[in-house]
C-alpha cells in the first residue's frame, strides 16, 4: 500500500511520518488489519485524510454514494497497519453494543467488549459507517469515546484509558432514510472531509487495476457508462440505485467468468431498482455504451 500512495505521488515526507508511526505502533492483531480489494485513488484527499490522523484527530468522511468513503476508511486502516473493527449504525445498536455487555459465560458473569472497548485497548481504527444513523443512546458513547482526554467509560466497570494509537474514521451520506442531522457536539469532535466525485481518469484505473484483460476502449465505455447513470441520477430521472460504483465491478466480474454483457448489468446495477418503467431508461443508458450481447472473448483479451 506504501508502495501505492508512492505512485499516486503523496508527499514522501507524509509517508515517512506513517512509516514511523507504524514502528512505534507495532499492531498485535495482524489478522484484524484491514486487506481491502480496491485502493483509493486520489493523491489530495489521501494526503488529507493522512495528515488528520497523524496529528491525532478524528476523521468524517462525507459524500454521495460511490465516492470511495469506506474504501479509503478501510485503505487507511491498512496503511496504518492497525486492526479495524466497523460499526454500521442502524435503530438497534446502542450503548452496549459499542461499549459492550455483560454475558454468561463459563458458569458465571463475564464482560464481553464491544467494538468502541476493543478500539480502545487495542489501538485500533474505529470506522463508524453511516453515523448520522445513530441513535441518542450510541451518539452518548460517541461523545465520550471521541472526547478530548481520550477515556471511555465503561458502565459497571473503571474508566479505562484509550491508546494513543485509537482512531475513529466515521461516514456519512446526506438523504439516506433514517438519517439526521449531527449534532455540533459530536460535529466538533471530527475533522470533515468532503470526498469528491470519482475522476474519468481514476474510475479507468480502477477498472484496468481489477480487469487489465479489458480491452481498452471498453474500459473507457464501462467508465463512461457510470457517469451517464450520474448524470441521469443528477437530473432527476432515474433514482440512486443504479448508481452503484460496485455493482458495475459485480457485472464485471460475471463478464470475466462468461456472462454476456447484458444479463451481467441486469443483475449488477439495472435489477436493483423493481420499477419497470426505471429498468427500462437504465437499459437504454447501458445499451447506448455496451451492446448486450458482448461476450467475455470479445470484452478480454485472455
Amino acid at each position: 500500500m506504501l508502495s501505492f500512495l508512492e505512485e499516486e505521488g503523496v508527499s514522501a515526507a507524509l509517508l515517512d511520518k506513517v512509516a514511523r508511526f507504524r514502528e512505534k505502533y507495532p499492531s498485535q492483531l495482524p489478522d484484524l488489519v484491514p486487506n481491502p480489494g480496491f485502493c483509493y485513488y486520489g493523491r489530495e484527499v489521501w494526503e488529507y485524510a493522512l495528515t488528520t490522523l497523524l496529528c491525532g484527530k478524528n476523521l468524517l468522511l462525507t459524500g454521495g454514494k460511490a465516492t470511495g468513503k469506506n474504501v479509503l476508511a478501510e485503505n487507511l486502516a491498512m496503511v496504518f497497519g492497525r486492526p479495524a473493527w466497523n460499526v454500521s449504525f442502524h435503530v438497534n445498536i446502542d450503548a452496549a453494543g459499542l461499549v459492550g455487555m455483560d454475558t454468561f459465560a463459563d458458569n458465571r458473569v463475564q464482560f464481553r467488549p464491544g467494538p468502541v472497548y476493543q478500539c480502545a485497548v487495542h489501538g485500533g481504527f474505529g470506522i463508524l459507517d453511516e453515523i448520522n444513523m445513530a441513535k441518542n443512546e450510541a451518539l452518548a458513547v460517541l461523545h465520550s469515546a471521541l472526547d478530548f482526554r481520550h477515556v471511555l467509560d465503561v458502565p459497571g466497570y473503571e474508566s479505562i484509558p484509550m491508546a494513543p494509537c485509537t482512531r475513529f474514521i466515521a461516514t456519512m451520506n446526506y438523504g439516506y432514510n433514517g438519517t439526521r442531522e449531527l449534532n455540533e457536539a459530536l460535529l466538533s469532535r471530527f475533522v470533515v472531509i468532503r470526498m469528491p466525485v470519482v475522476s474519468p481518469e481514476n474510475l479507468e484505473r480502477l477498472i484496468m487495476q481489477h480487469y487489465p484483460a479489458l480491452r481498452k476502449k471498453y474500459r473507457r465505455q464501462f467508465g463512461q457508462l457510470f457517469f451517464d447513470l450520474q448524470k441521469k441520477c443528477e437530473g432527476g430521472e432515474i433514482s440512486t440505485k443504479a448508481l452503484d460504483l460496485r455493482g458495475l465491478l459485480d457485472a464485471l466480474d460475471l463478464m470475466a467468468e462468461g456472462v454476456p454483457a447484458g444479463p451481467a448489468l441486469d443483475m449488477g446495477i439495472t435489477n436493483k431498482t423493481f420499477d419497470e418503467y426505471e429498468q427500462s431508461l437504465i437499459r437504454d443508458v447501458t445499451a447506448a455504451r455496451i451492446s448486450g450481447k458482448l461476450t467475455r472473448k470479445e470484452l478480454f483479451d485472455q
